[in-house]
């Protein structure tokens, strides 16, 4: 019996050091957590000033080709960490915090839409000494890489296009329709709650966080709401259909079913401007599929990689 008892006293003191941790000391929590999946996908932390005098900071770890990955909208290089536990024992994965958002420099007057921000990001990839690559995209991200391999096709080895935005001919999605009717965007970040809704918004198969922890990380797009704005008006104004069109790069195009942000249909407008492309509609997910099924995601792409390289 008195085994027992130290037992609940130590499993008692167990859960409340963790709801200690967890709600009192959230900022602590939070790198923790955010330190501990970069960790698990032997991932570093690594930051460059390009000769424009853009700061970027970004993650990168692994080894084989080189993977950029691109984040999408109101994100950053951390959407990115879950799959890349999978990716970095078979690829050299490179995810920076794309301009105006994470750590990267925020620029008020900069010009955010696809291409410059492609070519900004081929900066970057050139002052790594690296040369043709091949790149992932989620979103606002998937749009920039698909401006990439346009503009430079020879130096885009392949292409990962997760929910991809710039296809705006394909039907309104929820989102879309929000933001006419109502005069409003869930993906404008002003309050702590804001984030929060913002977060079911995006994902049908969010993970499990604790709300303390989404308020620590709330904090970033809060205070960049006004630019965050900006950039959005910015994104949907600019299609990259006409630029893609017959682009013979090799595509994956991934989406979920439940995607509130983009309309999955989109995915078959894409397909269509593709030549080379594949697509995988995933079940029960919605608009970031690498996060709500890291595991699966990463399979799925190492199998398209592995029919690339059979092709050759």
């Amino acid at each position: 019996m008195r085994v027992i008892k130290w037992l609940i006293i130590i499993l008692f003191a167990l859960v409340l050091g963790a709801y200690y941790f967890v709600y009192v000391m959230s900022p602590k929590a939070t790198n923790y957590f955010v330190n501990s999946e970069r960790n698990a996908a032997k991932l570093v932390r690594k930051e460059v000033t390009l000769p424009d005098g853009n700061h970027y900071v970004y993650l990168e770890g692994g080894h084989g080709d080189p993977l950029i990955l691109l984040h999408g909208f109101g994100a950053d290089k951390d959407n990115f960490t879950r799959v890349a536990k999978f990716l970095t024992p078979h690829y050299h994965v490179i995810i920076p915090d794309l301009l105006g958002f994470g750590e990267s420099s925020h620029p008020n007057d900069a010009d955010y839409t696809a291409k410059p921000q492609a070519e900004r990001i081929r900066a970057l990839v050139k002052s790594l000494g690296l040369q043709a690559v091949h790149l992932g995209g989620n979103s606002m991200g998937g749009q920039i890489a698909l401006a990439y391999a346009a503009a430079h096709p020879s130096e885009v080895e392949s292409l990962w296009l997760l929910d991809p935005a710039g296809i705006w001919s394909a039907p309104q999605s929820e989102l879309a329709k929000i933001v006419e009717r109502h005069n409003r965007n869930p993906l404008i970040i002003r309050n702590e709650d804001d984030y929060n809704h913002a977060f079911e918004f995006a994902m049908s198969k969010p993970p499990f966080v604790p709300r303390p922890i989404l308020n620590v990380l709330a904090q970033n797009s809060i205070k960049n709401a006004k630019l965050s704005e900006r950039i959005f008006n910015q994104i949907v104004n600019d299609s990259v259909e006409q630029r893609i069109t017959g682009l013979k790069t090799p595509a994956l195009i991934v989406w979920g079913d439940e995607d509130r942000v983009i309309h999955p249909l989109t995915a078959e407008v894409l397909y269509n401007l593709l030549p080379k492309s594949k697509v995988n509609i995933m079940k029960g997910i919605g608009h970031l599929p690498m996060i709500e099924s890291a595991e699966e995601c990463a399979e799925d792409y190492m199998f398209f990689r592995f029919r690339i390289q059979a092709k050759d």
